[in-house]
Formats: C-alpha cells, sequence, structure tokens
C-alpha cells in the first residue's frame, strides 16, 4: 500500500482522485482576482488549490538577449525575456497567507511549488501541508533533497525527464526523509495534446517507483484526466482560471470553472466505475435478469401436439428455459395444453 493523507484527505486508490487547481499566474496580479480564483475553484469542488512561489529574481538573471529571451515562435510567451515573464507571473510573497487562508476557510487544502530554498523557508513559516515540484526542477536534487527534509507529502511532475533522472530524484527524495511521494505524468508543452500525454506510463511509474501516481495535465478539456484515472491515477492537476479570454500567462491551457467542476465529477466517475473484476450478474442487476430472451410458446397448442419452430420461440421475458435448449425440445410433444405467451418448463414436455 502506499497511499497516505494529506492533511485529512486520503491520496491513493481506496478514494476519489485528488484534483488540484493550479492559480500559477493567471491572477494578473491582482490579489482579488486571485481570491475569486480560489472560491471559484472551491464552488467547482477542487480538493486543493496551489500556488507557485519565486521571484524573477529567484528564478533568473535580469538578461533580455540570448538564452535569456524567448525567440521561439511556437512559444506562448515569445517575444519575452524570462526575467519579465516570471515578473508578470508570479504570486507576491506577500499574498500566499491570505489566499492559504481563503481556501481553508472553503474547505480546500492549500500549497504550492517553491523553486529555490528561500521560497521552501518561506512556505514552511506558513505550514503548507504538503510540496509540488515542477517538472523543470525535477533535476534539481539540492531542491529536491531540501523539499524532502520538511517530511511532508512531495508531489513531483516528471516531465522531459528520463527513467534515469527518475531514479536519481526518487533515491534523493527517500533519502532525504520523503516517506509519502506522488509522481506525475506530464507533457512539458503548453497546451499539451492527448497524442502526446502517454498515459499508459502511469501504471509503470507505480511499477518502478512504488509510489502513488498522478497527471499533471496542460492538455486542454477533461479528456486525457479520465483517461489517466481509469490507469491508476490518484492525483490529476490542472492549470485554473476564471475566464480564459481575460487572458494571464497560462490561461490559454487552464480549465474555466465550469470545466473543473466536471473534472471534479467525470474522474470520480472514472474511479468508481473501475470497480474489480467481475462477472455474473451483480446486485444491481438481479431484477434484470427477467429480460434476457427464454423459451415461450408463442402459439396455442393441444395437449400431445409437437414443439416446432413456429409454435416455440425464444423471445422476452426470461422466465422460460434457455434459448441453448430449443433444438432438444423441437420435436418433443406438450404433456397438456399450452396457451400462447407461457414460458416453458421441463414439466410441460413430454
Amino acid at each position: 500500500m502506499t497511499s497516505f493523507r494529506i492533511g485529512s484527505r486520503l491520496i491513493g486508490a481506496q478514494a476519489p482522485p485528488f484534483i488540484i487547481a493550479e492559480m500559477s499566474g493567471n491572477h494578473n496580479q491582482s490579489l482579488e482576482v486571485a481570491l475569486q480564483i480560489v472560491e471559484a475553484a472551491a464552488k467547482a469542488g477542487a480538493h486543493a488549490l496551489k500556488l507557485q512561489t519565486y521571484t524573477a529574481d529567484t528564478m533568473t538573471l535580469n538578461l533580455d538577449h540570448d538564452e535569456f529571451f524567448i525567440q521561439d515562435p511556437g512559444s506562448l510567451w515569445a517575444g519575452s525575456s524570462l526575467y519579465a515573464l516570471y515578473e508578470k507571473a508570479h504570486t507576491p510573497w506577500e499574498w500566499h497567507a491570505p489566499i492559504f487562508a481563503r481556501a481553508r476557510e472553503l474547505g480546500m487544502l492549500a500549497f504550492s511549488t517553491p523553486f529555490d530554498e528561500t521560497a521552501v523557508d518561506f512556505l514552511e513559516s506558513l505550514d503548507v501541508p504538503a510540496y509540488k515540484i515542477a517538472s523543470f526542477e525535477n533535476t534539481d536534487l539540492p531542491l529536491i533533497r531540501r523539499v524532502a527534509a520538511t517530511g511532508k507529502p512531495l508531489i513531483i511532475s516528471t516531465g522531459m525527464a528520463s527513467i534515469a533522472e527518475l531514479d536519481e530524484t526518487v533515491r534523493a527524495a527517500r533519502a532525504a526523509g520523503c516517506k509519502d511521494l506522488v509522481l506525475l505524468k506530464c507533457t512539458s508543452t503548453y497546451p499539451a495534446t492527448p497524442a502526446n500525454s502517454n498515459v499508459r506510463t502511469i501504471p509503470h511509474l507505480r511499477e518502478l517507483f512504488g509510489c502513488e501516481v498522478g497527471l499533471s495535465d496542460h492538455s486542454m478539456g477533461v479528456g486525457v484526466s479520465v483517461a489517466a484515472v481509469a490507469l491508476g491515477a490518484t492525483v490529476v492537476e490542472k492549470h485554473f482560471t476564471l475566464d480564459r479570454a481575460a487572458g494571464g500567462v497560462d490561461a490559454s491551457f487552464s480549465l474555466e470553472p465550469a470545466e473543473l467542476a466536471s473534472l471534479v465529477v467525470e474522474t470520480e466517475r472514472a474511479w468508481q466505475a473501475m470497480g474489480q473484476v467481475r462477472y455474473g450478474a451483480t446486485e444491481a442487476e438481479q431484477k434484470s435478469l427477467v429480460y434476457r430472451r427464454s423459451l415461450y410458446v408463442v402459439q396455442d397448442m393441444a395437449a400431445g401436439e409437437v414443439f416446432t419452430s413456429e409454435n416455440l420461440r425464444a423471445i422476452r421475458p426470461g422466465l422460460g428455459l434457455a434459448p441453448k435448449h430449443a433444438q432438444s425440445i423441437i420435436g418433443r410433444r406438450a404433456r397438456e395444453p399450452l396457451k400462447r405467451g407461457t414460458p416453458l418448463a421441463w414439466s410441460l414436455i413430454e
């Protein structure tokens, strides 16, 4: 068993999937909007609200040339320096306490992704219940060791990481004190396509590393997440915004409130549907057995009359003999007069 709890919430196959709403920078530097996002996430049924804890200076250098400038025309953030992007996207640290407090008031867990040791120290001062490591930091072993040393549950996105890199990451986390671990299958493109999501990796991750597994989903809609739950994902993380049209650094691949509500409902349905290996009628199906086909007399018959394919048919409902007996009965005779609509029984056959 690899299940554990974050706060009062059970993480594992015995519980519905744990749904994390990632705010990221979709607050557009407005605390009022940030708190509205918290409220909308809670209303949609998310189990946790997650932030990202960094400043532009803890992420990169204030340079706007060469590798410090995003030139890829396919990037959502093309034409911006890394520093300017992180300056725009970061969540001010003084906002964390009121955001976390509002989430807790509304019944959600609240935690964050730290990007350096100063962020871990700050989040420890807020007594977060868990930590998340982003895909781009999953090879930052010193950071992972620092987070693992808190002893709190650790969720790590696996985007871009090879098996060898993940092995190093998991070993470092466990050696530093992490007992409760989740690895999230992640595709580090924005948005990700379903075809590039490769959720069959999820059960393989569980087998390789013996921990809870899930999905950090950057695709549109909820289909990929539902498929992941069917393959054993116990945690699903999705970026969340009030309105994609309002913009925001991650808004274009974030769920809106109605979509998040659908994610919560449909992933729980997928979890419920997995059930167990089961054949035969369930207790709930017992009443439906009567609507199977069975053998009925379909014409009035006199005593001694021969059963034929004209006066004996397999029809619904299922109160007569099973259809498999038809060929052995045709050619035999009725023991007594039989009315049309009589379910056939062995006692009625000579």
